[in-house]
């Protein structure tokens, strides 16, 4: 997108007079929004910067304390310096169950001087194998970048620097399922994966090079908060726009991309995408519904 989530809903604000933007959440510190999960001894803090460290005992993860339904999510993420091969570092939102929901950024290590891959992943009533891979047109271990996940009705985004990287649209009028109704948490892991991650487990984890450390900031939710209380027809109500109860994200403007995203996405996937699940005869001889119909 090309304003962060936080400029857009100022706009909005001040342009629609009356405007509610009940269940809002906007944060940039961790312990507002997040809590480690396991390996508490594997993060450790400085400032506004949370480490989070994998070695051969452990990996770590951390959540939300929360969940959301429709709105924005990002972290600046300093990845895996060095030979990170086998390794895995994961941001990803997630509801709960077998018939779950689930938007995923994994981000697969590769031996030093190689590219970090990114694969996407989408999940819908339980159902994944929606994967795409892409090589980042930069080197995600010296400095910080924002990775990002838009939600609403109408599409699901997956952004990277505000770069839309994958688009997954509402084509529930096509027989397509949407995920639309189940609230979701936000969460971050790393991991050892070295029988897929690098090269399809050809490289294996180089152990003296742990620890292994990726490096977050700028937590942001801006989002529609679910207590767990609400049953899920209740959450779907309160987050979508009616009457006076207007959200950014329901706004007409943000229903696809534009121009210039359109313009972006079709960039990353000539020049950066080097496997799309859609394109996969040997593992679907029948394409899937979604990419029968999808624009992008």
């Amino acid at each position: 997108m090309a304003v962060s989530a936080f400029k857009i809903m100022s706009l909005f604000l001040s342009v629609f007079v009356g405007f509610a933007l009940v269940g809002l959440v906007s944060s940039a510190k961790f312990d507002e929004l997040f809590q480690p999960t396991w390996a508490f001894d594997h993060f450790t803090h400085e400032g506004e910067l949370v480490h989070m460290k994998l070695d051969n005992f452990s990996g770590a993860g951390f959540q939300s304390k929360n969940k959301y339904l429709f709105g924005k999510v990002s972290l600046q993420i300093k990845l895996v310096e060095g030979d990170s091969a086998g390794t895995v570092t994961a941001f990803y939102m997630s509801s709960d169950g077998p018939s779950h929901n689930e938007f995923d950024f994994e981000f697969l290590g590769n031996t030093t001087g190689e590219p970090y891959s990114v694969q996407t992943n989408i999940y819908v009533n339980g159902v994944g194998n929606r994967e795409q891979r892409l090589n980042l047109w930069f080197d995600p271990t010296t400095e910080f970048h924002s990775y990002s996940i838009f939600w609403n009705q109408r599409q699901v985004v997956f952004l990277v620097d505000e770069t839309p990287i994958r688009v997954h649209t509402n084509m529930e009028n096509k027989g397509v399922p949407f995920p639309k109704d189940q609230a979701m948490g936000v969460y971050s892991s790393i991991w050892n994966a070295d029988d897929w991650a690098t090269q399809g487990g050809r490289v294996k984890t180089d152990w003296s090079h742990a620890p292994f450390i990726a490096t977050y900031k700028g937590f942001e939710i801006n989002a529609c908060e679910c207590p767990v209380s609400l049953a899920a027809a209740d959450n779907a109500k309160k987050c979508s726009s009616s009457g006076d109860q207007k959200y950014w994200w329901d706004e007409p403007t943000l229903s696809a991309l534009n121009l210039h995203q359109n313009h972006q996405l079709v960039w990353v996937k000539a020049h950066h995408m080097f496997y799309d699940y859609c394109t996969d005869s040997a593992r679907f001889p029948v394409t899937p519904l979604e990419c029968v119909h999808h624009r992008h």
